[in-house]
């Protein structure tokens, strides 16, 4: 049977427990759902730190778990059928841990669509436009004397929140009544856009009243305060 030493990944971070899943990351906003995920299912995992500011996601053996070279990453040694499973994709990692534990996500089908509605809809909208705005406004963009770029973004961004706005409108949370793994995938980008970003008057966000409320309520999670420091900085 293949075991996590078998993976091309554990040659450059071998595992200390190789009983448990292994977390290849660094606590980005992409990093963090998963991070977070494993905090609030309450499973047995070992974190190893991902330099992405040294490239090390474009090296063969994080390359040989995932060949976009993006983190996060995973090894379950204890996958479908009891066979290891290397996964990549921030998404499909938390669908994965959701229907393992069989948590956080809703148990009839329409629900279960209806989270994956709202992922997909942080995977394809709100990471991409948030990390846009970023740059254009905190990294090597914000230089750029051209600043119609950042504007495009800018704009974009605040329709993506006034979704979200409309969307916690009368609800605690992205679907249902319940904290999900779609609350998961976006509470990281949303903090980081105010926050590490510093993008708040940018996109108007003093404005809203339901984002920054439910913002509120999942920082004030426990298990959303440890993952966010997880995998711990050098």
């Amino acid at each position: 049977m293949k075991t996590v030493s078998d993976f091309g990944i554990s040659q450059r971070w071998p595992a200390q427990y190789p009983d448990r899943i292994q977390l290849y990351s660094t606590p980005t906003p992409n990093g963090v759902k998963v991070s977070i995920a494993l905090e609030e299912m309450g499973l047995s995992y070992e974190p190893h730190f991902i330099n992405i500011g040294e490239n090390e996601t474009f090296t063969p053996e994080f390359e040989s778990l995932n060949p976009n070279g993006k983190i996060p990453a995973i090894v379950d040694p204890a996958g479908p059928g009891g066979e290891p499973i290397g996964l990549f994709e921030s998404g499909a990692i938390l669908i994965y841990l959701a229907e393992k534990t069989n948590s956080f996500i809703p148990r009839d089908a329409a629900g279960r669509y209806e989270v994956m509605e709202w992922i997909f809809f942080q995977m394809a909208s709100v990471g991409p436009m948030f990390g846009q705005v970023g740059f254009f406004h905190k990294f090597a963009g914000r230089d750029f004397e051209d600043k119609r770029p950042r504007d495009r973004y800018v704009a974009e961004s605040k329709r993506l929140l006034g979704v979200l706005e409309g969307r916690l409108s009368g609800r605690e949370w992205i679907v249902g009544s319940e904290y999900t793994i779609a609350d998961i995938s976006l509470l990281g980008w949303v903090r980081n856009l105010v926050g590490f970003y510093g993008a708040g008057d940018l996109v108007e966000y003093g404005a809203l009243q339901h984002v920054p409320a439910w913002l509120e309520r999942c920082l004030a999670r426990p298990a959303v305060q440890r993952g966010l420091e997880i995998p711990k900085r050098p």
